[in-house]
Protein backbone atom coordinates (compact mmCIF):
# COMPACT_ATOMS: atom_id res chain seq x y z
CA UNK A 1 0.00 0.00 0.00
CA UNK A 2 1.04 3.57 -0.98
CA UNK A 3 0.04 6.52 0.78
CA UNK A 4 1.35 10.04 -0.16
CA UNK A 5 1.92 12.67 1.97
CA UNK A 6 2.02 16.45 0.84
CA UNK A 7 4.45 19.24 2.04
CA UNK A 8 1.40 21.32 2.02
CA UNK A 9 -0.10 19.21 4.55
CA UNK A 10 2.29 19.25 6.83
CA UNK A 11 1.74 20.94 10.05
CA UNK A 12 3.91 24.37 10.52
CA UNK A 13 5.42 24.80 13.98
CA UNK A 14 8.35 26.17 15.24
CA UNK A 15 9.18 30.41 16.44
CA UNK A 16 9.16 32.44 12.99
CA UNK A 17 9.84 35.27 15.70
CA UNK A 18 13.08 33.47 16.40
CA UNK A 19 13.65 32.88 12.98
CA UNK A 20 12.85 29.48 13.00
CA UNK A 21 9.91 27.76 10.63
CA UNK A 22 9.70 24.28 11.16
CA UNK A 23 7.37 21.95 9.11
CA UNK A 24 6.16 18.49 11.12
CA UNK A 25 5.11 15.34 9.27
CA UNK A 26 3.90 13.72 12.16
CA UNK A 27 2.03 14.34 15.56
CA UNK A 28 5.13 16.89 17.65
CA UNK A 29 4.68 18.93 20.67
CA UNK A 30 1.69 20.25 20.25
CA UNK A 31 0.03 19.34 17.71
CA UNK A 32 -1.62 15.57 17.69
CA UNK A 33 -3.14 13.65 15.40
CA UNK A 34 -3.85 10.27 16.76
CA UNK A 35 -3.86 8.52 12.91
CA UNK A 36 -0.52 10.63 12.61
CA UNK A 37 1.72 9.35 15.28
CA UNK A 38 4.41 7.72 13.36
CA UNK A 39 5.46 5.26 10.38
CA UNK A 40 7.28 1.82 11.00
CA UNK A 41 9.98 3.33 13.45
CA UNK A 42 10.06 7.02 12.44
CA UNK A 43 8.32 9.61 14.63
CA UNK A 44 9.25 12.27 13.05
CA UNK A 45 10.76 14.20 10.13
CA UNK A 46 10.60 17.61 10.50
CA UNK A 47 11.89 20.11 7.96
CA UNK A 48 13.67 22.63 9.41
CA UNK A 49 14.34 26.66 8.10
CA UNK A 50 16.64 28.36 10.32
CA UNK A 51 17.84 32.19 9.49
CA UNK A 52 21.02 33.26 10.53
CA UNK A 53 21.59 32.90 14.08
CA UNK A 54 18.84 31.12 15.00
CA UNK A 55 18.54 27.91 16.99
CA UNK A 56 17.44 25.44 19.49
CA UNK A 57 19.26 26.23 22.91
CA UNK A 58 20.10 23.10 25.06
CA UNK A 59 17.82 20.75 25.19
CA UNK A 60 16.97 16.61 26.31
CA UNK A 61 16.65 13.51 24.40
CA UNK A 62 16.58 10.27 25.30
CA UNK A 63 15.44 6.80 24.05
CA UNK A 64 15.75 8.19 20.42
CA UNK A 65 18.23 7.78 17.32
CA UNK A 66 17.88 11.45 15.45
CA UNK A 67 18.85 12.17 12.44
CA UNK A 68 20.07 15.09 10.73
CA UNK A 69 20.41 15.94 6.60
CA UNK A 70 21.45 19.23 5.82
CA UNK A 71 20.02 20.26 2.89
CA UNK A 72 21.48 24.42 2.88
CA UNK A 73 23.63 26.29 5.17
CA UNK A 74 25.86 25.41 7.74
CA UNK A 75 24.08 23.53 11.11
CA UNK A 76 26.17 24.03 14.56
CA UNK A 77 25.66 21.29 16.96
CA UNK A 78 26.97 21.07 20.52
CA UNK A 79 26.42 17.71 23.22
CA UNK A 80 26.44 16.70 27.04
CA UNK A 81 29.14 13.82 24.90
CA UNK A 82 31.44 16.51 24.28
CA UNK A 83 30.59 16.61 20.41
CA UNK A 84 31.05 19.92 18.88
CA UNK A 85 30.69 20.31 14.96
CA UNK A 86 29.71 22.24 11.54
CA UNK A 87 27.41 19.91 9.68
CA UNK A 88 27.59 20.76 6.11
CA UNK A 89 25.33 19.55 3.10
CA UNK A 90 26.37 16.23 2.27
CA UNK A 91 27.17 15.34 5.68
CA UNK A 92 24.72 12.97 7.73
CA UNK A 93 24.66 13.48 11.79
CA UNK A 94 23.36 10.63 13.92
CA UNK A 95 22.60 11.53 17.67
CA UNK A 96 22.11 8.64 19.86
CA UNK A 97 20.27 9.55 23.12
CA UNK A 98 20.41 6.37 25.09
CA UNK A 99 19.94 6.91 28.37
CA UNK A 100 19.80 10.90 28.11
CA UNK A 101 21.89 13.53 26.51
CA UNK A 102 21.38 17.71 26.01
CA UNK A 103 22.03 19.12 22.37
CA UNK A 104 22.13 22.41 21.01
CA UNK A 105 21.58 23.61 17.37
CA UNK A 106 21.88 26.52 15.71
CA UNK A 107 22.37 28.19 11.88
CA UNK A 108 26.46 28.73 11.99
CA UNK A 109 26.36 30.42 8.79
CA UNK A 110 25.28 33.71 7.15
CA UNK A 111 22.76 32.13 4.91
CA UNK A 112 19.39 30.40 5.43
CA UNK A 113 19.76 27.18 7.18
CA UNK A 114 17.23 24.32 6.12
CA UNK A 115 17.69 20.34 7.40
CA UNK A 116 15.50 17.47 7.44
CA UNK A 117 15.98 15.64 10.94
CA UNK A 118 14.08 12.59 11.63
CA UNK A 119 13.65 10.39 14.53
CA UNK A 120 13.39 6.59 15.11
CA UNK A 121 12.26 4.72 17.91
CA UNK A 122 15.73 1.99 19.10
CA UNK A 123 15.06 -1.66 19.44
CA UNK A 124 16.84 -1.07 23.10
CA UNK A 125 16.43 1.16 25.74
CA UNK A 126 19.01 2.84 27.83
CA UNK A 127 22.74 2.52 27.16
CA UNK A 128 25.41 5.02 26.54
CA UNK A 129 24.52 8.15 24.31
CA UNK A 130 26.87 8.19 21.11
CA UNK A 131 27.27 10.68 18.39
CA UNK A 132 28.85 10.24 14.52
CA UNK A 133 29.26 12.71 11.55
CA UNK A 134 29.71 11.16 8.28
CA UNK A 135 31.12 13.36 6.03
CA UNK A 136 30.33 13.75 2.53
CA UNK A 137 27.56 10.52 2.40
CA UNK A 138 28.21 8.84 -1.32
CA UNK A 139 25.18 8.53 -3.68
CA UNK A 140 23.17 4.86 -3.01
CA UNK A 141 25.61 3.87 0.26
CA UNK A 142 23.47 2.85 2.83
CA UNK A 143 23.66 4.08 6.54
CA UNK A 144 22.53 1.17 9.04
CA UNK A 145 21.17 3.14 12.06
CA UNK A 146 23.05 1.56 15.56
CA UNK A 147 19.80 -0.16 18.07
CA UNK A 148 17.37 0.33 15.02
CA UNK A 149 16.68 -2.03 12.33
CA UNK A 150 16.48 0.97 9.98
CA UNK A 151 18.99 1.98 7.17
CA UNK A 152 18.83 4.98 5.53
CA UNK A 153 19.33 5.25 1.90
CA UNK A 154 20.33 8.85 -0.07
CA UNK A 155 19.79 8.81 -3.53
CA UNK A 156 20.49 11.39 -5.73
CA UNK A 157 19.17 11.15 -9.62
CA UNK A 158 19.20 13.39 -12.65
CA UNK A 159 16.30 13.73 -14.50
CA UNK A 160 14.90 10.22 -15.87
CA UNK A 161 16.61 8.33 -14.34
CA UNK A 162 14.91 5.31 -12.44
CA UNK A 163 15.98 3.84 -8.63
CA UNK A 164 14.94 1.03 -6.99
CA UNK A 165 13.08 1.46 -3.40
CA UNK A 166 13.58 -1.25 -1.05
CA UNK A 167 11.95 -4.18 -0.57
CA UNK A 168 10.55 -3.72 3.08
CA UNK A 169 7.81 -3.85 5.16
CA UNK A 170 7.97 -0.05 5.75
CA UNK A 171 9.62 2.18 3.15
CA UNK A 172 9.25 6.40 3.85
CA UNK A 173 10.55 8.10 1.07
CA UNK A 174 11.26 11.78 1.73
CA UNK A 175 11.61 14.43 -1.58
CA UNK A 176 14.25 16.90 -0.85
CA UNK A 177 14.78 18.52 -4.26
CA UNK A 178 13.22 17.70 -7.32
CA UNK A 179 10.82 14.92 -8.10
CA UNK A 180 9.88 11.75 -9.10
CA UNK A 181 6.88 9.47 -10.39
CA UNK A 182 6.40 6.30 -7.56
CA UNK A 183 3.13 4.05 -8.18
CA UNK A 184 1.26 6.21 -10.38
CA UNK A 185 2.02 9.35 -8.10
CA UNK A 186 3.87 12.50 -8.42
CA UNK A 187 5.89 14.01 -5.72
CA UNK A 188 7.82 17.10 -5.80
CA UNK A 189 9.78 18.86 -2.90
CA UNK A 190 8.75 18.22 0.58
CA UNK A 191 6.29 15.81 -0.53
CA UNK A 192 6.81 11.97 1.57
CA UNK A 193 5.33 8.61 0.20
CA UNK A 194 4.56 5.81 3.02
CA UNK A 195 4.70 2.16 1.68
CA UNK A 196 3.71 -0.65 3.51
CA UNK A 197 5.19 -4.16 1.73
CA UNK A 198 7.04 -2.46 -0.64
CA UNK A 199 7.60 -4.94 -3.19
CA UNK A 200 9.29 -4.26 -6.79
CA UNK A 201 8.69 -0.48 -6.84
CA UNK A 202 10.76 2.17 -8.91
CA UNK A 203 10.85 6.27 -8.83
CA UNK A 204 11.31 7.66 -11.40
CA UNK A 205 12.98 11.21 -11.35
CA UNK A 206 11.96 14.71 -12.84
CA UNK A 207 14.71 16.70 -12.64
CA UNK A 208 17.88 16.97 -10.90
CA UNK A 209 16.71 15.05 -7.35
CA UNK A 210 17.86 14.16 -4.10
CA UNK A 211 15.67 11.91 -1.92
CA UNK A 212 15.81 10.36 1.41
CA UNK A 213 15.14 6.81 1.77
CA UNK A 214 14.06 4.74 4.93
CA UNK A 215 13.93 1.14 4.84
CA UNK A 216 12.32 -0.68 7.76
CA UNK A 217 11.41 -3.97 8.58
CA UNK A 218 9.74 -3.28 12.40
CA UNK A 219 7.91 -1.13 14.45
CA UNK A 220 8.53 0.27 17.52
CA UNK A 221 8.42 -1.99 20.62
CA UNK A 222 7.17 -0.63 24.58
CA UNK A 223 7.24 -3.89 25.51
Amino acid sequence: MLEVRRAADRYRGGDRAAGIDTRHAFSFSGFYDPENVGFGLLVACNEERLEPGAGFGLHPHRDLEIVTWVVEGELEHQDSTGAATLVRPGDLQRLGAGSGVRHAERNAGTGVLRFVQMWLVPGSFGGPPGYEVVRGIADATPFAIPRTDAVLHVRRLGDGARTAVPDAQFVHLHVVRGGVRLGGERLGPGDAARVTAADGLVASAHGDTELLLWEMHAEPSYG
